[in-house]
């Protein structure tokens, strides 16, 4: 596996840095990881690894570097954290994640995988990008970034107690994406970030990374 830290452009010039891990051999597809209000953390980047190691062309952009190059918070500083993630303007997002699944576009498509904000702008991709697949994990803002529905393949992980996602909201989500892949899990938020052991419940990180690798691989061969 080779890794790498790169810069990209978006289409309005601005130039920002991601973490590109790419395995060795063949490549299934690229796949884009987008972040939560944390930033580029080092725990992400391990979530990079990860796919690289399944066999995708794997990215994690710093969507940040709009606002403050190289702002990485501590999973302690909430306050901050959702300071930043609310400064994220949904128009300059969208350039920035187009440009990234231009980055590691090839014959096998392009996926997201995003985590909390992430996986709010995950979903609201999956309506706007030509995209093989898009995958939430307990992804925050759903009303608003599942409204306009899906032109790709899409997968949800929720935790039962994440007040992000209660059962109206997840209705909702179904509403607007009725072919939408779903999971509910003896879990909060966040329970997939093993850094946060306050957090991290394994047994439903582990189900929800298997079914996630299932479904990547399932859209990527199609």
């Amino acid at each position: 596996m080779l890794e790498r830290m790169i810069k990209i452009i978006a289409e309005d010039g601005h130039n920002f840095d991601a973490f590109n891990a790419t395995p060795e051999g063949s490549v299934k597809g690229g796949l884009v990881i987008l972040q939560e209000i944390f930033g580029m953390t080092e725990q992400l980047k391990n979530v990079t690894r990860f796919w690289a190691e399944q066999g995708y062309d794997t990215i994690l952009p710093a969507m940040y570097d709009r606002i403050k190059p190289e702002m990485v918070l501590e999973f302690t500083d909430l306050d901050t954290a959702q300071t930043m993630g609310k400064k994220l303007e949904p128009d300059s997002v969208l350039k920035d994640i187009m440009a990234t699944v231009r980055t590691v576009e090839n014959r096998g498509g392009v996926s997201l995988i995003g985590f909390c904000w992430g996986g709010g702008a995950a979903a609201r991709m999956a309506g706007l990008l030509n995209l093989k697949g898009s995958v939430a994990y307990y992804g925050t803002m759903l009303s608003d970034n599942a409204a306009n529905g899906a032109n790709c393949a899409t997968l949800f992980h929720y935790g039962v107690t994440d007040p992000h996602s209660p059962p109206e909201i997840i209705d909702g989500v179904k509403e607007n994406i009725p072919n939408a892949e779903s999971y509910i899990y003896e879990a909060g938020h966040a329970f997939a970030n093993d850094a946060r052991p306050d957090f991290y419940v394994e047994k439903a990180a582990l189900e929800a990374r298997s079914r996630t690798l299932k479904f990547l691989d399932r859209v990527h061969s199609a």
